[in-house]
């Protein structure tokens, strides 16, 4: 396996550490004034980030994410990940690589058709619209995604949607025009063939945008909607690839999403470490530095292995995916799932600590870090059903050492 930067992504790296540090971290304090004037209900972009994507553009940082556009490999799409978890409120979406855009962008890519791909991925490579992903349901576990009720009813040449969908990231965002909605269109077929995958226009007579679901309290930028579909017609010909695809879709859907998901978190970790470091040098207590604490020095030792591990199983996870697909690095991308948030979560909260009142408070971004990567050990799958998942798979596994009995 190899891990080292391409020169190709020397150069991108050096680029995108350039942008981090000269315009996207000076801008979140504009981004965060924009967002208290407006008020948590309103969920239009600070235009900051407008300008920020046309600068990013300009300098070739732009789609990163999807091979066939940007030519890079996974593992070098990763490595540029990671500088984006930095500021993630921002820096995703100021390269046009920020969820759930990017999934739904990779989606219409392999699954749409030409027609689909003009209307709907244009737009959204183009960054000139958002989108949604209405997969997720209130009133059902959705960790196991064939308990799904929303239904999908063929009525001639169109279809007939029924069903409430929350956790809808992006549809509150006025810029929304498109949801990619998972629901059933043959209820009592094989387990894994129920499902379907529709593209539904937000405008759509039907579609309720009903609220945006606050995170710890907090309301993201483009939202985390319910959304309520009652009678929502549209055309057959929207449904992408065939009818009892969804779940094979969906898998495809994740497996890279998971990549950008979890080198976002490590940049996160990253960013975390280096405030606890910083924090523990200035900050005297008991006659010297917090950094000359044992404990605090153990904290500081613990994130920096921690992150080196979860980078690495990281990093294998892309590599597999490059050698073939997301099926055949299925065990290293639920494991990544799973350890990514949780080592974010560990770091993000030592350095909580060794800030003090102050790591609790709104005046350093560490609450706000930490309410990320503690819901990303619920969506994109809860960490019990990857560890489940793994589990079965080793039970299964073949082993050339065969131990006494």
């Amino acid at each position: 396996m190899e891990f080292a930067p391409s020169p190709r992504v020397q150069e991108l790296s050096a680029q995108m550490w350039d942008f981090l540090n000269e315009r996207i971290l000076p801008s979140e304090a504009v981004y965060d004034a924009y967002r208290e004037q407006v008020g948590p209900d309103d969920h239009t972009l600070p235009p900051v980030v407008e300008e920020l994507k046309a600068e990013a553009r300009a300098m070739g940082l732009w789609n990163l994410f999807l091979p066939s556009i940007s030519g890079l490999t996974n593992v070098e799409y990763a490595q540029l990940a990671e500088i984006s978890g930095w500021s993630v409120d921002i820096y995703p979406e100021a390269i046009n690589c920020q969820a759930p855009d990017t999934g739904n962008m990779e989606t219409i890519h392999l699954f749409g058709t030409d027609a689909q791909k003009q209307q709907w991925l244009e737009p959204l490579l183009d960054g000139t619209m958002r989108s949604g992903f209405a997969m997720t349901e209130p009133y059902v576990a959705s960790s196991d995604a064939t308990n799904i009720e929303c239904s999908i009813v063929r009525d001639g040449d169109e279809y007939v949607i029924n069903g409430t969908k929350w956790w809808t990231s992006g549809a509150n965002d006025p810029r929304c025009r498109i949801l990619i909605v998972m629901g059933k269109t043959d209820p009592t077929g094989p387990t894994h063939r129920q499902q379907s995958m529709v593209l539904v226009p937000i405008d759509t007579p039907g579609v309720e945008i009903v609220r945006s679901l606050p995170v710890f309290g907090r309301q993201d930028q483009h939202g985390h909607a319910w959304v309520e579909l009652r009678d929502v017609r549209v055309p057959v010909t929207n449904r992408l690839a065939e009818e009892g695809d969804g779940f094979m879709i969906a898998q495809a859907r994740l497996g890279p999403g998971r990549i950008h998901h979890c080198m976002r978190s490590i940049g996160a970790a990253e960013r975390a470490l280096q405030m606890m470091v910083e924090r523990a040098k200035s900050r005297v207590a008991f006659g010297g530095p917090l950094a000359d604490q044992a404990n605090v020095m153990d904290w500081i030792a613990e994130s920096r292995i921690e992150i080196e591990q979860a980078r690495l199983l990281t990093l294998k996870a892309a590599w597999m995916i490059d050698q073939g697909n997301a099926k055949y690095a299925k065990t290293e991308i639920a494991a990544i799932k799973v350890i990514a948030p949780r080592m974010a979560c560990n770091v993000i909260d030592r350095a909580i600590q060794v800030h003090g009142g102050l790591g609790i408070c709104d005046d350093v971004p560490l609450t706000r870090m930490y309410g990320w990567q503690r819901a990303l050990k619920i969506f994109d799958g809860p960490d019990q059903v990857h560890l489940r998942s793994i589990a079965k798979w080793e039970l299964k596994r073949d082993r050339q050492v065969r131990l006494p009995s």
